[in-house]
């Protein structure tokens, strides 16, 4: 892949000439996003991202960290120790700059940690990474391997079943083959186009149903305006 995603990010934290990122999915056209919304403070942020950080304790692991936001909140502001990952160079380089201490490029599934998590944080559609609902598992094994005895997964997504059309009787129109919550996304970038990628939305129940299978028990926090939620998911 191209990086387009970190290469806005560290081009808006270096000054060079920062664009916003075009989006793309399977069942949306092109959106324009705002790269500085990546760099947002905490009054800045959705009700459920400062759900997660104030919720947030001990020892963090924050995954796919991005422009590093939550991650500089509660290593400035909650005085909490940090460890920040995403799968991008860029946008590890650019948390670098920002002042986050303990950040890396690797992916989740390849990280390895001594020490346990108190908290552990997926947001901004955490469920996303997970790319395809066959995939779930594998990646709730890996954080449960890495949460501390009384520790918490912290995690947002969106039932996106409103995206879909409805039929007179009100059924939606949704292809039986695949989960509706996979999808492929596309990212533009000053003219560049990023390789398309898979991204998962789940639905509270799929997720809790999930959680469960994989010996964790899986609790709603708070739901948000528009089909989003915040779970915490932690030991049975």
């Amino acid at each position: 892949m191209k990086d387009l995603f970190g290469k806005a990010i560290l081009d808006f934290q270096t000054n060079n000439s920062p664009e916003d990122l075009i989006t793309e999915t399977t069942i949306s056209e092109e959106d324009e996003m705002s790269v500085a919304y990546l760099f947002r403070d905490f009054s800045g942020m959705p009700k459920l991202e400062q759900q997660a950080l104030l919720l947030s304790k001990g020892r963090v692991l924050d995954v796919g960290c991005g422009a590093g936001s939550h991650s500089l909140f509660l290593q400035k502001e909650k005085n909490l120790k940090v460890t920040a990952i995403d799968i991008s160079n860029n946008a590890v380089e650019a948390c670098r700059l920002r002042g986050i201490s303990d950040v890396f490029e690797i992916d989740i599934l390849k990280f390895n940690s001594i020490e346990k998590f108190d908290t552990i944080l997926l947001l901004m559609n955490g469920t996303g990474i997970f790319g395809k609902l066959e995939h779930v598992s594998k990646y709730l094994v890996k954080l449960k391997s890495l949460l501390a005895k009384n520790g918490q997964i912290l995690i947002d997504s969106s039932d996106i079943i409103y995206m879909f059309d409805e039929d007179e009787d009100g059924g939606k129109w949704i292809s039986g083959d695949v989960y509706y919550g996979e999808l492929e996304f596309i990212i533009s970038y000053k003219g560049e186009k990023e390789v398309p990628f898979s991204w998962l939305y789940m639905d509270y129940n799929t997720l809790q149903s999930a959680a469960v299978a994989n010996g964790l028990k899986c609790e709603l926090v708070l739901e948000g305006d528009h089909f989003d939620y915040l779970a915490k998911l932690t030991h049975q």
